[in-house]
């Protein structure tokens, strides 16, 4: 039950869960306590509601969000407590007093300098911004100085809303103590205060405290490309949600044999980009990045088709690759948009294959295998520890962009799928890693992913009362608590995941600071890896398990289980690589024998209906590997999907970097181009 408020309300933790309650409570006690008056429970409700909005602040709660959708924002919910102590200045007598006269004129007065504070505030982020955003590039030559420190900025609109405590405070203590000093003081320090942080910005906005202008550091850029001389760029583009798909290709990037960059686009995705050593910029104006000196770059790598590409495909002194975020048999994977690249890399023959079937315009002379590099961490089933009950993941992919019914499994077979699980005659445990855009289109999605949800919790919970398990449970309860007590001491030192630091402002100082040092990457890797191993040790290894968010990574979860339902999606050709049984569905009832044909990397699966009545075909496979009549099949398929064991995917993947970087350097010299004059000539 508490589990499904959390989900309801928007908050994550039961902490949250409390805050948000006290906060929802306060105000119609405070309104209550105005009218009855009962002054001193006033006081309490009015204290609850600063500190339960606090809390909320503090945790970066999602259910503010959902407040300001809802026009009760916090600039609302101080405005709303305010007028609760007008009412109950007026229902203790005390509005023909000029002390609370002279609240009233104070309290527009506040409300009048939040104006020139948020204006002061937004001048100074968007000329403290630079063109571009960057990591590990030294800006030190960059003349930059230091922008406001951040006890001025870091939540600055919630930070000026609370100079009213004084007046508020002030206030009361004259209700409760017949006094009318207290409230004076108050009103005097309120404004006061409101002053004091306008003054205390105000010094930042002149010249020297700003950094160059956007021609000047993108002249500064430029000098830094042609000290570099980057080689091959990671060009990526999307939402905020798709950073996976840039985030797989940096290990891969950081192990090139010629000289790596990152572009982005979005300064979303810059700041949510995992650690990484490679340099990386995000230029989010077209006009800026299509005026850079790519000159030196040969090589652009694409994980997605997306529109933006355009600017980077644009210059002809190098050659474009669409590598994307994995290889699949749905549509995407042979969308007509690849034949804007120079190249199409895959993974396996079979990649080759679909579009030489598809015929969208992909030469086959264009498409290099070069394997997955990113596939060297999965596991395989030997490496599962034995005398514990199957785990099986069901990973569905998200609805997609069109309404055809093969999308996903979600909606017409998720919950027959993890009934089934649950209800198994010889018990499992189940993982359940939705997409990150589960939801995100078709609202139905993100409905029954709640019920989901809620469906695993239950079996959680009816689990966890179950005697089977009690001696399991006892034995490892200390463990269990230790591990815990690793996870909350990584939290709380800021380690336990590849993550990239926070920008408050997005500002020219912190992209100046914004530098990995080399081993940083190796450390932080090795913490994920101790945080990574606490997370599995928290919880019993029969427990069912929800698992959103970045962490645990989905090849984590791989490793974790044995077995995994799916659909038609990279989640299946990745998880062939550990040669563990799977299942797939058939959500659009083509029949298994149409299901083969159309989609190559279901043909050493278990086929499943949207009833999911032949998920006992896969357990009976988990259960008994030697009895396994598919073992065979996936062996060759992990082969034709994702190529050979040797060489390695990375040597054939620098190989074909390499490759293809020649090409571009004989194309410009017979040309007799460097790229720049090239790049320049053609901006519109």
């Amino acid at each position: 039950m508490t589990a499904l408020l959390r989900r309801l309300v928007g908050v994550t933790t039961i902490a949250e869960l409390v805050a948000a309650v006290v906060v929802v409570v306060s105000y119609p006690l405070m309104l209550l306590t105005a009218l009855l008056p009962a002054t001193e429970a006033f006081v309490a409700a009015a204290a609850a509601s600063y500190l339960g909005d606090h809390l909320l602040h503090r945790s970066g709660s999602y259910l503010l969000v959902r407040m300001g959708k809802a026009r009760v924002g916090l600039t609302v919910r101080f405005l709303v407590r305010e007028l609760l102590l007008v009412l109950l200045l007026a229902r203790t007598g005390w509005t023909d007093e000029p002390v609370a006269q002279l609240a009233v004129v104070a309290l527009l007065a506040f409300y009048a300098l939040q104006i020139p504070h948020t204006t002061l505030v937004t001048v100074l982020r968007r000329k403290r911004r630079l063109p571009f955003a960057t990591r590990n590039i030294d800006l030190s030559t960059l003349p930059v100085p230091d922008g406001a420190p951040r006890w001025l900025t870091h939540r600055a609109v919630e930070k000026v809303l609370h100079a009213e405590v004084p007046m508020y405070a002030g206030l009361l203590a004259t209700v409760l103590t017949d006094t009318t000093a207290f409230g004076y003081v108050g009103i005097a320090l309120t404004p006061a205060l409101v002053l004091v942080y306008l003054l205390a910005l105000l010094p930042y906005l002149r010249a020297a405290k700003l950094p160059p202008d956007p021609e000047r550091a993108l002249e500064w850029f430029d000098e830094w490309l042609r000290s570099y001389r980057p080689e091959t760029a990671l060009y990526f583009s999307g939402s905020k949600e798709s950073v996976y798909q840039a985030d797989m290709w940096l290990e891969t990037m950081e192990r090139l044999d010629s000289r790596p960059l990152v572009i982005l686009r979005e300064r979303a995705i810059h700041n949510r980009l995992a650690t990484t050593t490679v340099p990386v910029v995000c230029v989010p104006s077209a006009v800026h990045l299509m005026n850079m000196d790519l000159s030196t770059l040969r090589v652009g790598l694409y994980p997605a088709n997306v529109g933006k590409n355009l600017h980077l495909l644009r210059v002809p002194t190098m050659k474009h690759v669409f590598i994307g975020h994995g290889d699949s048999d749905k549509i995407a994977s042979i969308n007509p948009y690849a034949k804007a690249y120079d190249e199409v890399w895959s993974a396996g023959r079979a990649g080759r294959d679909r579009y030489a079937l598809a015929d969208v315009g992909v030469r086959d002379e264009d498409v290099v295998e070069v394997g997955r590099p990113q596939l060297a961490s999965i596991q395989p089933a030997s490496a599962r520890p034995t005398g514990r009950i199957p785990t099986v993941l069901y990973a569905p992919t998200w609805e997609g962009w069109t309404d055809d019914p093969g999308n996903t499994s979600l909606l017409l077979a998720g919950e027959n799928i993890i009934r089934r699980l649950l209800t198994a005659d010889r018990p499992v445990r189940v993982l359940y890693k939705p997409h990150p855009f589960t939801g995100t289109r078709d609202p139905a999605a993100g409905v029954v992913h709640q019920r989901i949800v809620a469906m695993i919790e239950e079996a959680a919970a009816a689990r966890a009362g179950d005697p089977r398990w009690a001696a399991e449970a006892e034995r490892t309860a200390a463990d269990r608590e230790a591990a815990k007590a690793a996870l909350r001491a990584l939290a709380e030192s800021g380690r336990g995941g590849r993550s990239g630091p926070a920008s408050v402002w997005d500002d020219a100082s912190v992209s100046r600071d914004a530098q990995t040092p080399p081993d940083q990457a190796a450390v932080e890797e090795r913490a994920f890896a101790e945080w990574n191993e606490a997370f599995w040790r928290s919880f019993g290894w029969w427990e069912h398990r929800v698992i959103t968010g970045s962490q645990p990574r989905l090849f984590d979860c791989f490793n974790e289980s044995d077995a995994l339902v799916s659909d038609i999606s990279s989640v299946v050709s990745d998880y062939i690589a550990s040669g563990k049984p799977y299942a797939v569905t058939d959500s659009a009832e083509l029949g298994a024998e149409e299901f083969r044909r159309q989609n190559t990397a279901v043909r050493a699966a278990v086929i499943l209906a949207n009833d999911a009545a032949r998920l006992d075909e896969l357990l009976d496979a988990v259960g008994a590997p030697g009895a396994d009549p598919l073992a065979r099949d996936r062996v060759e398929l992990k082969e034709y999907l994702l190529g050979p064991d040797e060489p390695s995917s990375l040597e054939r993947f620098n190989a074909a970097v390499g490759a293809l970087a020649a090409r571009a350097e004989a194309r410009n010299q017979a040309l007799g181009e460097s790229g720049a004059t090239a790049v320049v000539s053609s901006t519109p």
